[in-house]
């Protein structure tokens, strides 16, 4: 956070018992409204706080902005040049830390355009020139959104590639797969740990998609109803690089869909990151003790010397709770806005940046996590053949034999049940007598089907569980992450 100050001069009170006035820079508004003297109400209405973060993109918009002026007209070269200069230096000031926000100022476009204007001068009042801090704002969020969706993108890109590295390590370990959380038949781990990079990428996806709909300028919309000066609003957009304008003036500066698009966006990020968070602390624990995960993302007990928490993949489940809170602000804010633009607006950016802190941060520390990661092969193999893995596939050499799948399902609970009640936890340690007892159909040829090992490698549908499949897999995600 930027350092944030109030100046003082001459002397009042405050509820603190503090004594101080403020010296207070005339406001954009002043003139209309008069002095507004309570720092309370300063407090209260400021947004420079949170949105000094838009700094960046507030300047490369009022560069853009300032070029367009002097192509139609409105500004000289040497104003333009002055703008250039002044705004360079904030920039460079903004970088090093040692701009001074003041609270005073409302926001981050009354920072910089103050601190413009008493660098440069009267060129500075000209920036304002044709735009409103109500298209500004709609064009600085929306170049920043531009900006953290590829960087979100890119975050999605390296967990992906570490769920593929993990998935070429440990790949070929087989395991229970679950539904219910009961175990239902067997898999390949790397089948698995491929599910979540197919649901990266829909992440990704969506955060494309939502993109070309963020990409497009607002500036020139002005306060609500455009402007009377022959401004070009498409050679601003192509200066920064995005795809076209926006086409109505009323919508364009009170359209925040973007926005609740893309914190619904990184909800669904933070839920697929908490379903792997979940699945990797079952993993975790000793019932399960299917994975170690490093000891960097671990902690341990202030009473207990014996544990190994997962503490990060905790907070990473916690933490999408704020997430979904913050997509529900959004909308709750929106839902009863009349148009144009309202003040509610301004809390947009505390919420979305919350949300963006929150799966940004998540992402960073998911993708070392995985990478740093092994299955525990020799504990998962121990058991690997309890509860009954094969009896689906069981069911199905029945069908091969000609049973109806229903009957074969009968036939094969019927199995399942015998072997529970004789204390057995496996369908292969059934005589071959008994099951053929039950189901005439059953050769000795029963042996090579059943057992996790067997059904893994019998697997034939796209899509499935089983070693031809796994490769195939690999295959495409190593040729669409660009990996050898």
């Amino acid at each position: 956070m930027p350092k944030l100050t109030g100046k003082k001069k001459v002397t009042s009170s405050d509820k603190s018992g503090q004594s101080g006035t403020y010296a207070r820079p005339a406001k954009a508004w002043q003139a209309r409204i008069g002095d507004a003297a309570d720092p309370l109400a300063e407090k209260f209405v400021e947004s420079i706080s949170f949105d000094y973060r838009l700094a960046e993109y507030d300047i490369r918009g009022s560069l853009a902005h300032a070029e367009m002026l002097c192509k139609v007209g409105m500004i000289s070269d040497s104003d333009l040049a002055a703008i250039r200069k002044g705004l360079a230096s904030i920039l460079e000031d903004i970088r090093a830390g040692r701009f001074q926000f003041d609270l005073q100022q409302e926001d981050i476009h009354m920072a910089v355009e103050a601190a413009l204007i008493k660098r440069v001068g009267d060129p500075g009042r000209k920036l304002h020139t044709a735009r409103s801090r109500n298209d500004q704002v709609a064009l600085d969020i929306r170049l920043w959104c531009v900006a953290a969706m590829d960087n979100i993108d890119q975050l999605l890109m390296w967990l992906q590639e570490a769920f593929l590295a993990l998935a070429q390590q440990d790949g070929e370990v087989v395991m229970p797969a679950y539904t219910h959380l009961q175990r239902a038949q067997p898999i390949l781990a790397g089948h698995e740990l491929l599910a979540y990079v197919e649901m990266f990428q829909r992440d990704r996806d969506r955060l494309a998609d939502c993109r070309t709909r963020t990409n497009i300028s607002p500036l020139g919309s002005g306060a609500v109803a455009g402007s009377t000066l022959a401004i070009d609003r498409l050679h601003v957009a192509r200066q920064l690089g995005m795809t076209g304008i926006t086409g109505n003036s009323l919508d364009s500066i009170s359209d925040r869909d973007f926005v609740v698009e893309f914190a619904f966006v990184l909800s669904m990020i933070a839920m697929h990151l908490s379903r792997w968070a979940e699945q990797w602390i079952l993993y975790s624990s000793t019932e399960f003790d299917f994975i170690r995960i490093a000891d960097q993302f671990t902690t341990g007990s202030s009473m207990m010397p014996q544990k190994r928490n997962p503490d990060m993949l905790e907070l990473i489940r916690g933490r999408t709770g704020g997430v979904y809170g913050q997509l529900i602000a959004l909308l709750t804010m929106l839902k009863g806005q009349p148009l144009a633009y309202n003040r509610d607006m301004q809390e947009d950016k505390r919420w979305l940046f919350a949300a963006f802190d929150s799966v940004e941060l998540s992402l960073q520390i998911a993708a070392p996590m995985v990478i740093s990661a092994a299955l525990k092969q020799q504990t998962i193999a121990r058991r690997l053949d309890e509860g009954f893995l094969d009896a689906t596939v069981l069911a199905e050499y029945l069908v091969r034999k000609g049973v109806a799948f229903r009957t074969a399902h009968q036939i094969v609970g019927s199995m399942v049940a015998h072997c529970e009640s004789q204390g057995l936890t496996r369908l292969m340690d059934l005589p071959l007598e008994t099951m053929q007892k039950l189901s005439p159909k059953i050769g000795a040829d029963v042996l090579t089907v059943l057992g996790a090992a067997n059904v893994v490698a019998a697997y034939q549908s796209a899509g499935a569980g089983g070693k031809k499949q796994l490769a195939a897999q690999l295959k495409r995600w190593k040729k669409a992450l660009g990996r050898k």
